[in-house]
C-alpha cells in the first residue's frame, strides 16, 4: 500500500511539473508569436553604452543560420533541447554591425571553449574579424590553451594572450580514417563495391585495410593546400616567415607558453584578470572601474528585434496593411541554404530534402520581386538522384534570374553536382570541392546470418532476380554488371552536367573528375569555382547582376525555417539519444554515424569519400 501512494502522489507530481513546464512553454511561444502585433508594456530597451567591447566566444557549434527557436532566451537548457547558439549568418552580421557601431571600441576573444566549425566557416568568421580589425578598431585575444584552429581565428588579434601555465597546439594537419575491411571479414559480411572513380574512396574502408595510392595522394594534396593556407594567414598577421611556421611544427619547438612568445606566436602570457587589467588600460578607464562587455548573442538578438521592430508602431491598421503591400513589393535577393546530406523528400536545417530544396528554389523563381539567387551549398552529396532534381530547379532558375553559388565548408560529389549549373561559383581557399564520382554498396550477410548466427533463410521469387539487392546473397556476374552499368550511366551523367555548366568538355572533366577532392584555391585553378570568397561577396556579386542597389534591397532566406514547436515535440526524443550515444562514445561517435550513413545509404551515391575534421 505504501508504494502505491508513493506511485500515485509522484505521479501526480509528475504530472503537475509537466504540465507546468508545457504552460512555460506554449505561454512562451503565444507570446513571441503575438509581439509585434500587440503591445504588453514598453519592453525593457537594450542600450550599448560608450567606450564598450563587443565579447566573443564559441560555446556551440557555428551554423549556417541561427535556429528560428523563441524558446532559446530562456536557458531551459535540457528541457527545450540544448541551445544551438548564434548562426554564421548572425555572427557576421553583428561583428559588422559593432564595426560601424561608435559606441563599440574593440573585440575580446574568449577563446577557451575548442571552435566547432570546419575550415570554410572559420574563415568566415575570420574575414568578419579582419574587416573589424581594418576600422582601426582593437581585438584582443585569450585562451589557457590554444588548439591550432583556435589559433588561427586568434592570430587576427591585435594581442594575443596565452595564460603562463597554459598549453599552445602547433604541429600540422593530419588525416586518419578508419577501415573496417577486417572487422566484416570476422562478421562474414561481404561488401559488394560499384563505382566510377579511382579517387571516389568513399568505399574503400569496406574493401581495404589502408588507403589506396590515388587516395593517399589526393589527401596529401589536399591537406597540403588547407595547411598552406593556414599558414599564409597566421604568417602575414604575426610577421612570421611561413619557413619558421613550418620549421616550429616540425620541429615541435613549443613545448611552453614561453616558447609560443619567444617564437612571436604570442605577444604576453597573462592570466584572465590581467588580460582584464590590459583592456582597462586600452579603454582608458580606471582599475576600479568594471569593463562594459556585451556579448555577443546579446548584440544579434538586439539588431534583429531593431529590424523587426522598424515600422511596427503605426495606430492606423490601414496604413500598416499599406506598408506590408510596399513592402511585399521591394527587391529582394533570395538566400537558399542547401545544408547537410542530400537524400530525397523533406530536408529540414541539418539535411538536404530534394523536394524541400527544390520547391525553395522554384519559389524563388517565380517570384518577381526576388531578382537574383545565393545558393548557400554546405554539403558531402549524397544520393545522385536527389542532387539532378535539384540540379534542374537550379537551371531552370538560371534561365530565369542570376543564380550564384556560395560553397562553405564542402560542397563535394552531390554538393557540387547542384552547384555546377550556377553562373558564378565562390569557394573559400579552404573550402573542400570536387569528388565528381559515384558509387554504390552492396553488403551479404548471408555468412552472418548462416555459420554466426546459426539463421538460415530461404527464398521463393517470381522471377529469376526478383531478390536482386538482397542482404542474404551475393550478386551474380549479370546481376553485378548490371548495377555497375547504372552506376556507369550516373556517373556520365555527372559528367555532362559539369561539363555544361562550366563550359568543359566531358573528357575535360573526367580528367579532373574520378572523384577526385580539391581545394577551393585548387579548384579554381582547374576552373571548377570561378572566384575566392564568402557569403557576402557572393550576395554583393549577386546583388550586381541583379541590378540591385545597396540598402534599396532585402535579403530572403530559404526555405523557411519550420515552426520551433513542432520541431521540439518532434525531434526531443532523437536529440537525446544521440546525446546519450555522444557522451559514451566520445570520438567515436563520428565513425560510427558515418559507416552508418553509407550503409543506409539508397541507390546511387554522389557523395564525399571521408569526414574531415581540422583541429
Amino acid at each position: 500500500m505504501k508504494n502505491f501512494f508513493s506511485t500515485f502522489f509522484g505521479a501526480i507530481v509528475g504530472v503537475i511539473v509537466a504540465g507546468i513546464l508545457c504552460t512555460i512553454i506554449f505561454a512562451t511561444i503565444i507570446v513571441s508569436s503575438f509581439k509585434g502585433q500587440f503591445s504588453f508594456g514598453k519592453d525593457k530597451k537594450f542600450h550599448v553604452k560608450a567606450n564598450s567591447v563587443l565579447m566573443v566566444h564559441f560555446k556551440h557549434p557555428i551554423k549556417e543560420r541561427t535556429t528560428n527557436n523563441p524558446l532559446s532566451d530562456l536557458g531551459l537548457g535540457d528541457i527545450v533541447g540544448e541551445k544551438s547558439g548564434l548562426g554564421l549568418d548572425d555572427i557576421m552580421k553583428s561583428i559588422k554591425k559593432a564595426e560601424e557601431d561608435t559606441a563599440i571600441k574593440g573585440i575580446y576573444l574568449d577563446l577557451n571553449d575548442d571552435i566547432v566549425a570546419s575550415s570554410a566557416t572559420l574563415e568566415e568568421v575570420r574575414n568578419s574579424l579582419l574587416g573589424f580589425k581594418a576600422s582601426k578598431k582593437f581585438i584582443y585575444a585569450y585562451a589557457e590553451n590554444y588548439s591550432q584552429k583556435n589559433y588561427y581565428l586568434a592570430s587576427v588579434a591585435d594581442k594575443v594572450y596565452l595564460n603562463p601555465e597554459g598549453e599552445f597546439m602547433f604541429k600540422g594537419l593530419s588525416a586518419q580514417i578508419m577501415y573496417y575491411k577486417n572487422a566484416l571479414e570476422k562478421l562474414d559480411i561481404e561488401m559488394h563495391v560499384y563505382r566510377h572513380g579511382k579517387f571516389k574512396s568513399a568505399v574503400e574502408p569496406f574493401m581495404l585495410d589502408k588507403m589506396s595510392a590515388a587516395n593517399r595522394m589526393q589527401l596529401e594534396t589536399l591537406l597540403g593546400s588547407l595547411w598552406k593556407h593556414m599558414l599564409d594567414g597566421i604568417s602575414k598577421q604575426r610577421g612570421v616567415p611561413v619557413a619558421e611556421l613550418q620549421s616550429i611544427a616540425d620541429e615541435l619547438k613549443i613545448n611552453f607558453p614561453a616558447d609560443a612568445q619567444q617564437l612571436k606566436l604570442v605577444d604576453e602570457l597573462k592570466y584572465k584578470d590581467e588580460v582584464t587589467d590590459a583592456l582597462k588600460q586600452k579603454l582608458g578607464i580606471k582599475e576600479k572601474d568594471k569593463i562594459n562587455f556585451v556579448h555577443l548573442g546579446e548584440y544579434a538578438s538586439n539588431i534583429k528585434k531593431k529590424h523587426h521592430k522598424k515600422g511596427e508602431d503605426e495606430d492606423d491598421d490601414d496604413e500598416e496593411d499599406e506598408k506590408d503591400k510596399k513592402h511585399d513589393k521591394k527587391p529582394k535577393l533570395a538566400v537558399i541554404y542547401a545544408i547537410g546530406e542530400i537524400s530525397s523528400g523533406e530536408g529540414d536545417g541539418e539535411k538536404i530534402g530534394s523536394e524541400t530544396t527544390a520547391k525553395a528554389i522554384r519559389e524563388a523563381r517565380k517570384d518577381t520581386t526576388i531578382k537574383a539567387i545565393v545558393l548557400r551549398v554546405n554539403s558531402p552529396g549524397g544520393s545522385a538522384l536527389a542532387s539532378d532534381v535539384i540540379w534542374r530547379e537550379v537551371t531552370l532558375a538560371k534561365k530565369v534570374k542570376p543564380v550564384i553559388v556560395s560553397m562553405g565548408d564542402v560542397a563535394a560529389s552531390g554538393g557540387y553536382y547542384i552547384s555546377c549549373a550556377a553562373n558564378y561559383i565562390f569557394a573559400q581557399p579552404n573550402t573542400i570541392t570536387g569528388s565528381i564520382g559515384v558509387f554504390g554498396l552492396m553488403p551479404n550477410a548471408q555468412k552472418l546470418f548462416s555459420d554466426k548466427l546459426g539463421i538460415h533463410i530461404d527464398t521463393v521469387n517470381t522471377n529469376k532476380h526478383s531478390d536482386l539487392g538482397s542482404l542474404y546473397r551475393s550478386a551474380t556476374e549479370t546481376e553485378a554488371a548490371y548495377i555497375q552499368k547504372g552506376v556507369e550511366q550516373v556517373y556520365s551523367t555527372f559528367t555532362k552536367r559539369v561539363a555544361e555548366g562550366r563550359g568543359m568538355t566531358q573528357a575535360d572533366v573526367d580528367s579532373i573528375g574520378q572523384g577526385r577532392v580539391w581545394s577551393g584555391v585548387d579548384a579554381l585553378g582547374i576552373k571548377l569555382v570561378d572566384a575566392l570568397g564568402g557569403i557576402n561577396d557572393a550576395i554583393k556579386y549577386a546583388a550586381t547582376k541583379g541590378n540591385l542597389k545597396e540598402d534599396e534591397y532585402e535579403l530572403l532566406q530559404l526555405p523557411r525555417q519550420k515552426d520551433p514547436l513542432k520541431e521540439l515535440l518532434h525531434g526531443k526524443k532523437d536529440e537525446e539519444e544521440i546525446k546519450v550515444l555522444r557522451q559514451r562514445l566520445g570520438v567515436f561517435y563520428d565513425y560510427l554515424e558515418y559507416a552508418q550513413t553509407i550503409i543506409k545509404a539508397k541507390g546511387v551515391q554522389a557523395r564525399l569519400p571521408f569526414q574531415m575534421v581540422i583541429n
